[in-house]
């Protein structure tokens, strides 16, 4: 039915019917959300949160860790969690041969300047060891070019004369770069050679893939690791890994070859696993030093500063003073973050793991927590629950579980946070779950074994409060809810489902002070914004009502029952500013004109009338015409014409339209404003001023 129609006069009934329409269809269905039924389903179902991309194995990182230093740890690589290789002085023990040297590892950018070297011509940086370039020129000996024939470093393409004193080649043989094979190694200049490895142009890898190779065929440990060096030297951790696996294959009990190892997972960011190499390393080589060098930069990474410390300083060994920085400035931040923590300071406390993270330890699962419990504490929900997901997942080892953060086992902190989130999103069993994973873990600690408890408290409260509601025993489900808020007094859930059984009772006034609760924690929480509309209909509140079904309009644009319970509710408030209001009735679609006559009935009827003119061949009006038939749902007080003007030329004529699309607000039978090609910021703009 158009909006165009005639139509009878409001009744109060309109108002009355949706409003009990909340009421009477209110269903216990267990977790379905909240917010895709008007008639708000189950008083407790958790909350709607917006969906983020999320990352199922690396953490979202806060500010970027940058730093200059050559430290091990050192955020840099080709991997996507940004990890770097390790400095590179033995640190310690000098007796093991095939550890990656000092030249291999320096900045954080070396890996980085590897990878472009691949990019450039190796075959003319080579030298013999007369220390010319060593240039191929098709005659003579390889080691000794003629110099009259070649000036040193340059290639001559084949029928061309290059400079002064340069002999011009003949023939259709091509000059390339060889793939390492032969007498000429790596980089060497091949005189008519096509195909094969080089065929793909790619030189540089093709070499690669043969040093790589023939160090897998190798069953020596130390050329094996020898070439896994070479790998990692240039960025290749991953075929550096492969090697270093063949080496532990040969030689299982090479201290070196898992300190090497370690090193390779560090540039693929797979830190765990580096941790027990290194763990492995020193086991079978306690006095290593490099080894315990690789676990303080772990442990860093990781936010463990005991255990940093504990390999840092081992023996008389000095400390390397970068990491000694880095460990001392994490340390910092960790005991403020701590204190501001314990007062409940919990803006500073999100600043100050934000700052250890930035310092270096931007593998810790216990900062990432930390700053999901401050947003908690700070009723950012949804942020909180964004900041849950980035945490990184790691099997941490033995000796780091039992590591404490915040007075907590490290692990238990983690499940600590979780349960109060999921808690705060109306997930119940999801948090009683966490919560008992963490008391599992660390039994003895109190704050623990208080969470647990007020975890399962608010858990049964609200099971109890959902069967007596499901039995219309309404005054005593508003108490169970009340008792879980005594466990729990910032559950957003548990005062949404206390105002649902509220608003049973008719008590509209304390329904309404529970959903301003729930929605001052949660200020996007759906079905409380639904219940304190409806509740606000009830006592007549009419700018009240009509304030929050406009922002659930917002928030749910394609809501047809929502619409129209604002079209009643302003409709009601204009009734009650004694303001004119003519006979109207909801609708919601488009008329489509076919007629001169037709279209002077439509724009003359009551209210204000929006007409479309466009042309189905335009592009720019196919795409208006979409969107103008939301504006249809969204602003029902409108009527919404469309004129085709290839079909009903007529009107466009006596219109004067000539440009499509044109749009032309009617009120009255009166024209009002016009706009030609407007923008559809500028379209919804004008038809929200001419609604009500």
């Amino acid at each position: 039915m158009s909006n165009s129609s005639v139509q009878k006069p409001l009744q109060e009934s309109g108002v009355e019917s949706l409003t009990d329409r909340f009421d009477t269809v209110l269903s216990l269905d267990g977790n379905k959300p909240d917010f895709k039924e008007l008639d708000l389903g189950s008083p407790v179902s958790p909350l709607r949160t917006h969906v983020r991309s999320r990352s199922s194995s690396h953490p979202a990182p806060l500010p970027t860790t940058s730093s200059s230093s050559s430290s091990s740890g050192s955020v840099s690589g080709k991997t996507a969690s940004n990890a770097a290789p390790l400095k590179p002085s033995d640190g310690g023990s000098g007796n093991h041969s095939g550890e990656l040297s000092g030249s291999s590892e320096g900045s954080p950018t070396t890996a980085g300047s590897a990878r472009s070297a691949r990019n450039s011509k190796p075959g003319h940086q080579r030298s013999n060891s007369g220390g010319a370039p060593l240039i191929y020129s098709g005659g003579g000996s390889v080691n000794s070019p003629n110099a009259n024939l070649l000036p040193s470093g340059n290639i001559c393409p084949s029928g061309r004369a290059g400079k002064t004193g340069m002999v011009a080649r003949g023939g259709t043989r091509s000059d390339v770069l060889g793939s390492g094979t032969g007498n000429y190694g790596h980089g060497s200049i091949m005189r008519g050679k096509s195909g094969g490895d080089v065929a793909t142009g790619n030189i540089q890898f093709a070499g690669e893939a043969v040093m790589v190779k023939r160090g897998m065929a190798s069953s020596d440990p130390e050329e094996v690791k020898r070439a896994g060096n070479e790998q990692y030297k240039r960025g290749n951790f991953a075929e550096a890994l492969c090697l270093y696996d063949r080496a532990i294959a040969i030689s299982p009990n090479n201290a070196a070859c898992r300190s090497n190892r370690a090193a390779a997972l560090m540039g693929l960011g797979r830190l765990a696993e580096a941790v027990r190499e290194c763990e492995e390393a020193v086991r079978l080589d306690p006095a290593y030093g490099r080894a315990h060098q690789r676990l303080a930069a772990l442990h860093l990474r990781l936010g463990q500063v005991e255990n940093a410390r504990r390999h840092l300083f081992l023996g008389h060994q000095q400390p390397d003073a970068d990491e000694l920085q880095k460990l001392q400035a994490i340390e910092r931040h960790l005991k403020r973050c701590a204190t501001a923590r314990k007062i409940g300071d919990w803006k500073s406390a999100m600043r100050e793991g934000d700052a250890a993270i930035t310092a270096g330890a931007d593998y810790s699962p216990q900062l990432f927590a930390c700053r999901a419990e401050a947003l908690l504490k700070l009723r950012q929900l949804e942020e909180a629950d964004s900041a849950l997901s980035n945490i990184p997942r790691i099997e941490l080892s033995p000796t780091s579980l039992q590591t404490r953060f915040f007075g907590m086992f490290c692990h238990s902190y983690v499940f600590f946070v979780r349960a109060q989130v999921e808690m705060a999103l109306g997930r119940f069993e999801n948090a009683v779950a966490a919560a008992e994973k963490a008391g599992q873990i660390d039994p003895q600690n109190i704050e623990v074994a208080t969470m647990l408890n007020n975890v399962r408290s608010v858990a049964r409260a609200r099971a109890r409060g959902n069967d007596l509601f499901k039995s219309g025993q309404f005054a005593e489900a508003c108490m169970a809810y009340g008792e879980g808020l005594k466990f729990d007094p910032s559950n957003s859930v548990l005062y949404c489902n206390r105002a649902a059984c509220r608003s049973k009772l008719e008590q509209w006034e304390r329904s309404v002070d529970d959903c301003n609760e729930a929605l001052k924690i949660q200020p996007n929480y759906t079905k409380a914004l639904l219940r304190r509309a409806a509740c606000n209909s009830k006592l007549e509140r009419w700018a009240e009502s009509v304030h929050d079904y406009e922002v659930l309009m917002r928030e749910l644009p394609d809501d047809k029952e929502v619409a129209e319970a604002l079209f009643h509710a302003q409709v009601a408030l204009k009734k009650s500013r004694g303001e004119e209001v003519y006979n109207m009735k909801f609708g919601g679609e488009v008329e489509e004109i076919t007629g001169v006559d037709q279209f002077r009935a439509a724009v003359s009827s009551p209210g204000v009338s929006v007409i479309h003119f466009m042309v189905a061949s335009n592009q720019q009006s196919i795409q208006m015409s979409a969107f103008f038939d939301m504006l249809c749902v969204k602003y029902p007080s409108l009527n919404f014409l469309k004129v085709d003007m290839d079909q009903t030329p007529a009107v466009s004529k006596a219109e004067n339209v000539r440009i499509v699309p044109t749009f032309k607000i009617y009120k009255k039978g009166a024209p009002v404003k016009e706009m030609i090609c407007p923008s559809e910021q500028v379209l919804e703009y004008s038809l929200r001023h001419y609604s009500f």
